[in-house]
């Protein structure tokens, strides 16, 4: 049983789905960088200089940290030690 849709068998070999194209860019993408091993430049490559915390950030983290322990400390100075 064959459908008609209104396209001609040579129309239809000429229609390619939106997911062929991708996979067709996909495979054309790797088979270009597979020429290119060896050579790639050094902006393609991620920075290992790059904190993945801002200073200020950790600048607070420190702060909070030091501060917290600070506060503790004097708090248990001024009670007279640990109370359990």
């Amino acid at each position: 049983m064959s459908f008609n849709i209104g396209i001609s068998p040579l129309e239809s070999r000429n229609l390619v789905t939106a997911s062929k194209r991708l996979a067709d860019r996909k495979v054309e993408r790797f088979e270009k960088n597979i020429k290119k091993r060896g050579s790639v430049p050094e902006t393609s490559t991620k920075k290992k200089d790059s904190y993945p915390v801002g200073p200020i950030v950790l600048g607070f983290f420190i702060f909070v940290v030091i501060g917290s322990s600070l506060f503790q400390i004097i708090r248990t100075a001024t009670s007279g030690g640990m109370l359990a």
